[in-house]
């Protein structure tokens, strides 16, 4: 390896200080008659020093990496098989080179074949490795072969368009670290390498805050349904019993007044409907907070009561087929599908002017999977979260949280004027281990108590509505 440095009569920088230009030469060196190797050096070695030589080759490559990291290197000869190739470093100032090293990301340069050409300490930190063992090296060594396929077309389209993709770096310690990349083709003008530049952001701390964020979701949840059977048990027990009470009442002065009466009659008889109404109306709502039926008769009589109220209600065409289940899933499960229904509902009859909606309820091998279609205007699956009047959209949002907390996914299919269709899929095996939530340990009793009921209880396998 030779340096070479102009001192004397290099170029100066924008403040008439002279910058130091360095050519570091990295390939074979120079053989003597018996194939040993000659230091090029200017510092002069006894003969058949071993120990002098290999000391000198030494300090040459402690120069040469601090020259690179310093900003000193104006371009890097590497020699490979197909000959020597010269990787040059425009603009490579001492100034520009503080800014990269003092960035919180990692940055790297990379040659076609993802040889590392520089990489910036944080980088070198975050695989865990000395900054001289990662330049020179392939970025293949981090990733894992999927990670790699995934990375190998992006890279070849970093010319047309910046690329991001999440990889699990592969650190020297064996630990994976989450992290983002940032692909982008470094144009050089007049030459035909090809120079990729890259931005590495570690994402460990942001997954980490994603998981404390989705535990307090979680949380939330649970403190809601909580909330939400005790408002419901109140609305029943008090609320509903005083409006019985009274339509009783009213019913009773509208049998009191004679014909005679008229105008008084009709008006205690229009007192005696409105009253009746308000009672169903709260009684609908008691249901809605806390879905007695799922309580008591399971997953399948839950949803037949929502679709058959939705229908009733909106008057929209509505199919239901729901798969015999062996067994009960856990309440949590149960309860998941159920809000999952409920507000893919909600969304239809404010949004999806839709006639005709069906929902499936399955079992393919070990999951339990529910779909929900429609034949409505559709949106931009990509771009779902609008706003709407100012205010974000934050439905489906929900309705995904709810599927990953017991272990499921949900996803969405749909497109302008084509309707919408609306996947849930969870896999029965992780089910057990999520069965931990407020909601499920004070449904526990009523399940015990309502095992004649759901065993005398009918099974359709198919309703039209």
């Amino acid at each position: 390896m030779k340096t070479t440095r102009k001192n004397k009569s290099g170029p100066t920088d924008q403040h008439g200080r002279a910058r130091h230009s360095v050519r570091a030469v990295v390939g074979r060196q120079n053989s003597g008659a018996h194939g040993a190797t000659r230091p090029t050096s200017a510092t002069s070695v006894a003969p058949g020093s071993e120990l002098a030589r290999l000391q000198t080759r030494l300090a040459i490559a402690e120069e040469t990496v601090r020259a690179i990291r310093s900003g000193e290197v104006d371009s890097v000869l590497v020699a490979g098989k197909e000959g020597s190739q010269v990787f040059t470093l425009d603009g490579a100032e001492h100034a520009y080179r503080l800014l990269i090293e003092s960035m919180n990301e990692g940055a790297l340069t990379l040659t076609g074949d993802k040889m590392i050409l520089f990489a910036n300490q944080c980088f070198a930190d975050m695989v865990k490795l000395p900054l001289e063992q990662v330049i020179g090296s392939s970025f293949r060594r981090f990733l894992s072969i999927e990670d790699r396929a995934i990375l190998r077309p992006l890279m070849k389209r970093a010319a047309q368009a910046g690329s991001k993709i999440q990889v699990l770096l592969h650190a020297s310690d064996r630990a994976l670290i989450p992290a983002l990349l940032s692909i982008r083709e470094l144009a050089d003008e007049g030459s035909a390498d090809v120079i990729i530049g890259m931005v590495v952001t570690n994402m460990t701390e942001a997954r980490r805050t994603e998981e404390l964020l989705r535990a307090l979701t979680h949380r939330v949840v649970q403190v809601q349904e909580a909330e939400r059977g005790s408002v419901a048990l109140e609305l029943h027990d008090n609320i509903t019993q005083l409006l019985c009470a009274v339509l009783v009442r009213s019913q009773t002065l509208a049998d009191k007044l004679s014909p005679r009466d008229g105008s008084s009659k009709k008006e205690a008889i229009k007192l005696r409907e409105l009253l009746g109404q308000t009672a169903g109306e709260v009684e609908r709502i008691s249901r809605n907070l806390r879905p007695s039926v799922l309580d008591h008769l399971g997953l399948a009589a839950g949803l037949r009561a929502a679709t058959t109220e939705f229908a009733a209600r909106t008057g929209v065409a509505l199919k239901l087929s729901c798969v015999e289940l062996t067994a009960r899933l856990p309440a949590e499960t149960e309860l998941a599908l159920y809000r999952i229904l409920q507000e893919a509902l909600k969304n239809l009859e404010q949004h999806a002017r839709a006639r005709h909606v069906t929902v499936n309820l399955t079992k393919p091998g070990d999951f339990v999977q529910l779909n929900i279609a429609n034949d409505g205007i559709g949106f931009d699956a990509k771009h779902h979260a609008v706003r709407r009047k100012g205010k974000r959209d934050l439905g489906l949002l929900g309705m995904r949280e709810r599927a990953a907390y017991v272990g499921g996914t949900l996803t969405v299919k749909s497109g302008t004027r084509v309707g919408t269709e609306i996947e849930v899929r969870i896999p029965l095996g992780n089910i057990a281990a999520k069965e931990r939530s407020v909601y499920a340990a004070s449904t526990a009793p009523t399940r015990r108590a309502s095992k004649r009921v759901e065993a005398r209880a009918p099974r359709s396998a198919e309703i039209k509505l």
